[in-house]
């Protein structure tokens, strides 16, 4: 009769870490690899690349980082909200943010699907090392822009955007410097680096925050 030897289970922290790409995407490119109505997609940036997806969106007129990789389960611990990683963005505003404007948005907003609050939010300089945007940003002598970073970890659809607009300072320009561990760094539009993902949190173990910005506010008793 013959014996089967049980084979041990392989220890999660020897296995090989999922390569990435990290890429700068340029402004009005979308973040797909096919598009129907011929606009540029990553496609034009990475053919020599295949097998590699997005994880998560940024949308066609946002700019800078995107990760991408072949792991199917890496690409759900990025984009899915319920693993809340965090989310940086430097964001060019229509006007001059105020300081109970930055307030508002750290208390949370009321947005049609619910309020959306930022993790981290302070007005910052111009960035130095900013790439020029082609085309610019429209110019009007009588109203000042602002730049803002804010940091969020809820993932609804043009979460800033309306987040800005409801504190009353429109976004001109959106420009996503950091996802989880991974930055930006010194990457221009269009170029990228390959890396290998390090190991994220878990999970939390009862994504109530989340339910809560997405559901009515609970009763009182």
């Amino acid at each position: 009769m013959k014996t089967h030897k049980k084979q041990p289970k392989r220890n999660p922290r020897t296995l090989k870490p999922s390569q990435i790409i990290l890429l700068n995407k340029p402004f009005n490119v979308l973040c797909q690899f096919s598009d129907d109505k011929g606009r540029a997609t990553l496609k034009d940036w990475l053919a020599n690349k295949p097998g590699f997806y997005p994880a998560g969106r940024l949308d066609y007129d946002s700019e800078g980082l995107v990760v991408l990789t072949k792991d199917g389960h890496l690409q759900n611990r990025i984009s899915s909200p319920r693993f809340g990683l965090e989310k940086t963005y430097w964001v060019q505003l229509d006007g001059e943010i105020t300081e109970q404007a930055i307030q508002t948005l750290l208390q949370g907003v009321l947005l049609k699907d619910g309020l959306s609050r930022a993790l981290r939010a302070r007005r910052i300089a111009e960035p130095d090392n900013l790439w020029p945007r082609n085309p610019p940003v429209r110019f009007r002598a009588n109203i000042p822009t602002s730049w803002l970073e804010i940091t969020i970890n809820e993932g609804k659809n043009r979460q800033v955007r309306r987040m800005t607009a409801a504190v009353g300072f429109p976004t001109l320009r959106l420009i996503r410097v950091a996802i989880g561990p991974w930055r930006l760094d010194n990457l221009q539009p269009g170029e990228y680096r390959l890396d290998d993902a390090p190991s994220l949190e878990k999970p939390r173990k009862t994504p109530s925050k989340y339910k809560r910005q997405n559901n009515k506010p609970a009763k009182r008793r």
